[in-house]
């Protein structure tokens, strides 16, 4: 009760939410990069403890004020499980079933043979770039690996742009298209219509993706670091990726569907919304379009070509799924968890009290995000925790009335610029780039860190050029 009475205490002054929201991020930065606990239970103790400081919750008058913010939190958290845990899940499916059937390696192989050899770089970047959509970006980097270094061994030459180029189109769609795990809870936590917002995420990621590919050239031009063996990828386990038959693999076309129809179903039935809702043929785009009916859709052909190139039935199909389904839970875990703790920064009054001291001042809310995901991530290392946190911050200032002359969709995509920004030695991401590239901290450093730097300021930098000439879009 102590917690309540200093909250009480301090409430009087307009700026007690400022302190609540403060003391919440510090808890998350300190318990997962000082003293290492795990994500999941950093979040939900710090939605917590953001619900003790505050003055009032909903719900809780003449109750214990410490049991309804670990209530209100408990529900928070199992509301946004509930929006998000089985697309999660079938996106880790289909990610699965995409590098066992051989179905990406496919994808692969035919953007390189259409662009030729020379442009065998833009050829990495657009397959990152596609499969990142429904695959964690660790696991389409350790997929891409042995193909960039295939190229460099092949061609004798620009390992570091082959690396960079498979970098560069991953992290861009990993942080701005659903579903992966951070977008996805973004578009619920800002209330973002999911098909428009996945190709939104596309269009606005197409010029940092490229802007990256050609600052990977400039850096390889500049720094002399050749191809390298890296732990569990020899020579001649590149040589066998390259010597595989295509015949030995799913057709181009079936490749592609897993991915490519429920982003159509799912933007294809947003745009119809616009035109009409009445009809059997809406009702029908209705169901097919709904982000959980879509991505079962694009799963059910993943396992199918997955087990017609595996020759095995589809009750034999129940062992290829444990794996994803684990990874898939943690990170259901950790995004329901960075829900509950965004829901409570907005009960705690936080939005308010941003808009009230921002009043008058000009400050720019897509600026803002910005500076906070960058924040965020340098502080913590997860690119998903920090955009989470931050449209938490975000949907509380656009919760308590401020007026937008921009799509809410700005903010979005300035979120995911922002966490892009600050990638070193607390971030995972970092360490699978250095590890399986074989570079050094130091190489990783001026190269990884280099690129998404550079990345994420491209991004705000288009986010608000765009905003600025288009502001109406997809409002």
């Amino acid at each position: 009760m102590h917690l309540h009475l200093l909250a009480q205490t301090e409430a009087s002054g307009s700026y007690w939410p400022f302190t609540v929201l403060v003391l919440g991020i510090l808890f998350v930065v300190v318990a997962i990069a000082v003293f290492r606990i795990h994500a999941f239970i950093s979040l939900i103790l710090a939605a917590v403890l953001v619900g003790a400081l505050s003055s009032s919750l909903p719900g809780g008058e003449g109750d214990n004020h410490i049991v309804t913010a670990i209530g209100l939190s408990m529900t928070e958290f199992g509301s946004t499980a509930g929006k998000i845990a089985w697309v999660i899940a079938l996106a880790a499916i289909i990610g699965v079933s995409l590098m066992e059937s051989g179905a990406a390696d496919r994808i692969v192989r035919g953007m390189v043979r259409t662009l030729g050899e020379k442009r065998a770089g833009v050829a990495l970047v657009l397959c990152s770039f596609f499969l990142s959509i429904p695959v964690f970006f660790d696991t389409v980097f350790f997929l891409l690996i042995p193909l960039a270094q295939a190229l460099a061994f092949r061609l004798g030459k620009h390992y570091l742009y082959f690396v960079m180029a498979t970098c560069s189109g991953g992290v861009i769609t990993h942080g701005l298209v659903p579903p992966t795990p951070g977008p996805l809870v973004m578009v619920e936590t800002l209330n973002l219509n999911l098909g428009f917002t996945i190709l939104s995420g596309i269009g606005l990621g197409v010029i940092p993706a490229f802007a990256g590919l050609y600052f990977g050239k400039w850096l390889d031009g500049r720094m002399n670091i050749q191809f390298r063996e890296s732990p569990g990828i020899k020579i001649a386990d590149i040589e066998a990726i390259v010597s595989k038959k295509d015949n030995e693999l799913p057709s181009f076309l079936v490749s592609m569907l897993p991915v490519a129809l429920p982003v159509f179903l799912i933007a294809f039935t947003s745009f119809l919304a616009i035109w009409t809702t009445e009809g059997t043929f809406y009702s029908a785009m209705e169901i097919l379009g709904n982000k959980n009916v879509a991505m079962f859709i694009g799963t059910l052909i993943a396992l199918y070509t997955l087990a017609k190139q595996k020759g095995v039935s589809l009750k034999s199909l129940g062992n290829v799924m444990e794996g994803p389904l684990g990874t898939a839970g943690t990170i259901i875990l950790i995004t329901s968890a960075g829900g509950a703790f965004g829901a409570m920064i907005r009960h705690a009054g936080v939005g308010d009290a941003i808009r009230m001291a921002s009043k008058d001042t000009g400050l720019s809310l897509i600026i803002l995000s910005w500076v906070v995901a960058a924040v965020l991530k340098v502080a913590q290392g997860s690119g998903t925790v920090s955009m989470i946190t931050t449209s938490g911050i975000v949907a509380a200032i656009i919760g308590s009335g401020i007026d937008l002359d921009y799509s809410p969709i700005y903010l979005f995509a300035a979120i995911a610029f922002g966490s892009q920004v600050g990638s070193w030695m607390n971030d995972s991401g970092f360490w699978i780039v250095c590890k399986l590239s074989g570079f050094t901290e130091k190489e990783t450093l001026r190269t990884w860190s280099a690129l998404l730097a550079f990345i994420g300021v491209i991004g705000i930098i288009e986010v608000l050029i765009v905003s600025a000439i288009f502001p109406n879009l997809f409002m």
